[in-house]
């Protein structure tokens, strides 16, 4: 959370992140007054939302916030149906047309999974011919990329793969899902899924065949329909599988765990990864860590590196 309120930009961003602290420390003598600073930046967070609502001019960029699990870009032709599988998948009002290039700028949309939200970017078409010069700048800072395809395209395999090429252009590999990235190639390699959509459509089931075959990579291939719903729960797995991320509930002693708002931290985190991401007070005081999990642990006590997995249920002592 730590990281979280250095990026939080916006009021109701830092409120729920106060919140949140609020909740996971521990609430005893020794906390007391880190508890009511915290809710003194609250108010103080809030007094901020009233002024921006009464002075704010907002202007349109290209730079996303992340917020959620992590954060996902699409990038796919014309007429793909970018903007109708957002819709799908988040349940969220997007601007969808039958004519191409209704989205003209980047937009961010959450994406429910399970008990996390990915944030999805809508963005406007590319193809190895058409970029905008701040897409592959875009695409370094997510933290992975959803290509969409349009089988109703006889071109569809050229068109994904004009896509691939024209990043790598400008220095971004797109990699399969399961490959290992070294944090120094971080920007330039991003892990991608296709999601081949209109498999509704006459002909699309032949065409999700060829794709295989004609698609210059190996890339793991959906096969999806924003209109009728079709494969879209696969979708949301595998693009959270993306991210690389283990869920982490934080237990309070003598408590059950917040299973509703788990910490998303990267696959090899350990207890003192998830201690830093709650406040630099507990990384710096933590003694040691209780688990419990699925696989047998039940309130393990265990040292600052035991390495978190999926789903753990984690108790900080200090």
């Amino acid at each position: 959370m730590e990281a979280d309120l250095r990026t939080a930009r916006t009021p109701e961003e830092k409120i729920d992140i106060y919140e949140r602290l609020i909740r996971v420390i521990p609430h005893h003598k020794g906390t007391d007054k880190l508890i009511a600073m915290y809710r003194q930046k609250i108010a103080k967070a809030r007094e901020e939302g009233e002024r921006r609502a009464s002075t704010a001019k907002h202007a349109p960029t290209h730079k996303i916030e992340k917020t959620g699990a992590g954060q996902v870009v699409l990038a796919g032709p014309p007429n793909a149906g970018k903007s109708s599988l957002v819709k799908a998948l988040t349940g969220a009002a997007v601007e969808v047309a039958d004519y191409p290039f209704t989205t003209r700028l980047p937009a961010p949309f959450m994406m429910p999974f399970e008990n996390v939200k990915v944030q999805l970017v809508d963005t406007p078409p590319v193809t190895g011919e058409l970029m905008e010069t701040w897409f592959p700048e875009m695409v370094k800072m997510a933290d992975a990329v959803l290509l969409v395809g349009d089988l109703t395209d006889p071109d569809g395999a050229a068109t994904i793969d004009g896509i691939i090429g024209r990043l790598k252009e400008r220095k971004v590999e797109l990699v399969p899902a399961d490959t290992d990235i070294p944090p120094p190639y971080f920007p330039f390699r991003k892990r991608a899924v296709l999601a081949a959509n209109k498999i509704d459509a006459e002909g699309a089931p032949k065409a999700f065949e060829e794709l295989g075959v004609l698609l210059d990579g190996p890339f793991e291939r959906l096969a999806v329909s924003a209109v009728s719903g079709r494969g879209l729960e696969a979708l949301r797995r595998a693009v959270f599988g993306l991210l690389r991320v283990v869920r982490v509930y934080s237990k309070i002693p003598g408590k059950k765990a917040e299973k509703d708002s788990p910490f998303a931290l990267r696959v090899g985190s350990t207890v003192m990864d998830m201690a830093k991401g709650v406040h630099k007070d507990f990384s710096e005081k933590l003694q040691y860590a209780r688990v419990w999990n699925a696989s047998g642990l039940d309130g393990l006590r265990v040292n600052r590196d035991y390495v978190l997995a999926d789903e753990d249920v984690v108790e900080l002592h200090i």
